[in-house]
């Protein structure tokens, strides 16, 4: 198993002169990024500090869900943000962040000449589940998990967890049908400190959009990878057709009654009743 190398992410963060990962911490193993993100954070580490393990022992996803985190394979990363933004506007941040995690993995897939040309393969497509998971030809390739600390009215630090497949070839049996990495779509040749400092200007990128306009700039990319749109779904309570995101970053459900109805949060189920 090669370790992840900190001086290797640094030069490639460098070189595309990203304005997150400063500074940057590499664990051979920890309990969760976001952990260590957050204690960082609340101890005052700066906007852009970055926490990456090849390991975690409690990696978790959104709800409190474990995440498979087996070591020296896959990405799992966390990044501290001190945007400037009232504490009622940063919920939508996770979709923004989902989008950055998407264009990385949609520029590898069409550079491997799987996507985007005449005859790519649309397996290969790449999507957002709304709030923020990634896929790839139905299939769960990453997952982002946002926590804001606020104070008061406004927000004092968002921590940003990234846990990216990259080279896992075989998943628990629970996981083997709805999970996919780079390496079994065809991506094996990578690094993983490359991905890893693209994925840290993707994310800076993005979040300096979304400070400036909020979910504005990014409505295009949204429309074009929204996985749930004119799927039949539930969602906190809500049964109906996924008809899109709004300008909140809600998800709209067009009910059997034809009302149109924006859900905040919740997990969604695809159905097909």
């Amino acid at each position: 198993m090669r370790r992840l190398d900190a001086r290797a992410i640094e030069r490639e963060l460098s070189r595309l002169g990203a304005s997150l990962g400063s500074p940057l911490a590499v664990a051979a193993e920890t309990a969760s990024t976001n952990d260590d993100a957050r204690n960082a954070a609340a101890a005052g580490a700066p906007h852009g500090a970055a926490f990456l393990a090849d390991a975690q022992t409690q990696g978790r996803g959104r709800g409190g869900r474990s995440w498979h985190s087996p070591p020296g394979e896959n990405l799992y990363l966390s990044v501290v943000l001190r945007p400037s933004l009232p504490a009622s506007s940063v919920a939508p941040i996770a979709l923004v962040m989902g989008l950055a995690v998407a264009s990385v993995v949609e520029r590898r897939l069409a550079s491997s000449a799987r996507l985007g040309a005449p005859g790519g393969d649309p397996l290969a497509e790449v999507r957002l589940k709304w709030p923020n998971d990634v896929l790839v030809g139905g299939r769960k390739l990453a997952g982002i998990l946002v926590e804001a600390q606020l104070r008061g009215h406004s927000v004092s630090s968002v921590i940003v967890g990234v846990g990216l497949n990259v080279h896992t070839s075989r998943f628990p049996p629970e996981l083997s049908a709805r999970a996919t990495s780079l390496a079994m779509l065809g991506i094996d040749d990578v690094p993983r400190e490359v991905l890893a400092a693209e994925l840290l200007q993707a994310l800076g990128d993005a979040a300096a959009r979304f400070e400036a306009g909020r979910l504005s700039p990014f409505a295009e990319d949204l429309a074009r990878m929204d996985w749930l749109r004119d799927r039949r779904v539930e969602v906190a309570g809500v049964a109906g057709v996924a008809a899109g995101i709004d300008a909140e970053g809600h998800l709209l459900v067009r009910g059997g009654d034809g009302v149109l109805r924006a859900v905040a949060a919740g997990e969604v189920s695809v159905t097909s009743g």
